[in-house]
Parts: structure tokens; sequence; C-alpha cells
């Protein structure tokens, strides 16, 4: 473990992005981390996935720019490998992850740095505050951060400091990372929630902080977003299968929701083929459910934009569909633990 920073000599930080296809982002990215008020040094890791468009061209120009950033490569482009490449390139005895669409405001790292030391945690992350720029956007933000669109975990919706299961992004203490043997290159998604997972079981502290509040882009279409939470349900179920007893409820609620609408709603269309009025209250699911989501979004849509309260209902069913679909459809393919 590294030693406590002191005034003198603060305690050095590496700054790790995983970068693919962020032509839109990366740049306001990097230079909101470039700007943080940390007195001790710190220095900004990419590592550059092959991504179709302008990024390499970007990260090229902001390693001219400043000598505080340099890159690795990361030719599969997954998350967890390029992890583990920006990790041991690092300098640094404190690792912090950002992602290439994240903005962050400028006392994160001081923060985030000042928390680890407080507590002595392994990990320590705040909020994902998502926030949209289009109609669609600020829709998907809006969902992102109600019980409704993603269950009651803090780093979305909020809560006091203290210990967490997972949090957001994360600043962690190498030696954590070096101990549980980095992230876990299985793990297409959910490698946050499994890698927090393996720092709690050998006896870490993750912790949750509503100090730190990191702003997150969301997808720009309806099909992005379906395949996002596709993959989200996918991954969920193969930690659980990996790791054994770490469903809850609200991993559980889509794919219930899911079969609850199919299956209702195939009882009542039975109802209407064989005239069987008992079969006709399978309705009800389908029904209740779409209830749910019109209410739920006209109860979430304060401030809001007419346009962006229309999209809210298909948002959070689409949430829930892909989440739910990609949980129930998920194949097996890591090894058990």
């Amino acid at each position: 473990m590294s030693e406590p920073s002191t005034a003198a000599a603060p305690i050095g930080v590496s700054i790790v992005l995983p970068v693919l296809n962020e032509e839109r982002h990366l740049a306001e990215s990097v230079q909101r981390l470039l700007r943080q008020d940390y007195p001790g040094p710190f220095e900004i890791v990419l590592a550059l996935g092959p991504s179709r468009d302008r990024t390499d061209e970007i990260a090229a120009a902001l390693v001219s720019a400043d000598s505080r950033v340099r890159t690795v490569p990361n030719p599969s482009g997954r998350t967890p490998e390029a992890m583990n490449r920006a990790i041991a390139a690092a300098s640094h005895d404190v690792i912090v992850r950002i992602d290439g669409h994240s903005l962050v405001p400028d006392d994160y790292i001081s923060t985030a740095v000042e928390v680890l030391e407080r507590t002595g945690a392994d990990n320590v992350g705040g909020i994902m505050a998502a926030e949209g720029v289009t109609e669609f956007e600020k829709a998907v933000a809006r969902a992102m951060t109600t019980k409704l669109g993603v269950g009651a975990a803090a780093f979305h919706v909020g809560g006091d400091e203290g210990p967490a299961l997972t949090v957001y992004l994360g600043c962690f203490r190498r030696s954590s990372l070096e101990r549980v043997g980095g992230y876990d290159e299985a793990f297409t998604r959910a490698q946050d929630w499994e890698m927090n997972y393996r720092i709690r079981e050998t006896g870490g502290v993750v912790w949750f902080t509503p100090q730190l509040q990191v702003t997150y882009r969301p997808r720009a279409t309806l099909r992005a977003l379906a395949r996002q939470y596709f993959e989200y349900g996918q991954w969920r179920h193969e930690v659980s299968r990996v790791h054994r007893g770490t469903l809850s409820l609200r991993y559980l609620a889509p794919p219930v929701a899911v079969l609850g609408v199919l299956v209702g709603s195939i009882f009542g269309l039975c109802a209407l083929v064989f005239g069987n009025r008992w079969l006709a209250f399978g309705w009800l699911a389908p029904a209740g459910y779409l209830t749910l989501v019109v209410v739920g979004s006209i109860l979430s849509a304060r401030r809001l934009s007419f346009r962006s309260l229309l999209a809210l209902p298909v948002v959070f069913a689409t949430m829930h569909g892909a989440w739910g679909i990609g949980f129930l459809t998920s194949r097996r393919r890591t090894r058990v633990a």
C-alpha cells in the first residue's frame, strides 16, 4: 500500500481512460482532467482501441499539446484490456478511472484522493450524473437517474456516504488492484461490478461518496441504448454465474417484467383465439406494465421538454426490455469460479 501523502509531497495520481470511438467527447473530457486543482503530480494515460472515427487524431493532438498526456495501444478495443494496459503503463500509486465521454469537475481528483486517504478504502467513487444534450439524450439521462429506470443504486440516484457494493468509475489504490489481479478480461461488460466484488471478497472496502459526481453522456439513439442495456443484462447474468449469490431483486426485476409481459400477452391472444374469458386476464400484465411506465414517466418528467417527456416511456421500456432479454438469453462464456 502506498505511503500517506503529506502537504509537502502529495501522492501521485495516474488517470486512465479506455478510449474507443470517442471523437465527440474525448477532447473535452481530457481538457477537464488537465485543469484539475490537484496539487500533486498527475498523468493521463489513454488506452486507444481501434476507433473508426477521428479519435486517434484527437488523442495525438492532446499528447502533443501537453506532456502529461500519453497513449498506450489496446488492439482489442475492449474495456478490461484497456484498463489493464493503461494501469500497467501508469507511473503512480493511485489509479483514477475515467471514461472518454465523462466530464469531471475541477476538484474531482483532489476530492477522490482526500476521501481515499480519510477512509482507508480500496476504491472510492461517486455518482454517474447522466446529462443529455439532445431531447432524446435528456430523456435517457432522466431515466438513468430514477429508481424506475435503474433501481436504487446510490451511484445512480444518490445517497449517503459509506461502504457500497460498487461505485461509478473509481479512485483505486494500485496495491488493491494488484491484490486482486487487475480487471478480469473475460468480462466485456460489468467489469467494474465484478472488480469491486473481488476487492470486497478479499477484505477490501469500496466507498461511495456523493461528493464525487461525473457528468455522463448517454447514448444518442434508441438502437444504441437498446444494445447497451442488452449487453448489460447479458453480462450481469454472467457475473452471477461466476460469483454465486450476487443476484438481487433489482437485477431480477427486468427479466421478470419481460416474462410477465410476454406470458400475459400470449394468454390474452389465446383468449381472443379460443374465446376463453379467463385467459383474457393475461392482458393485465402488459397493461399494468404500460401503466407503470407512463405514470412513472409523468412523475419523473419535471423540467423536461414535451418532446423528452414523449420519449421517456419508450426509453424506460427499452432499458427494461433490452436488459431483461439480454439477461434471459445470456449464454455462459467465462469460467465458473
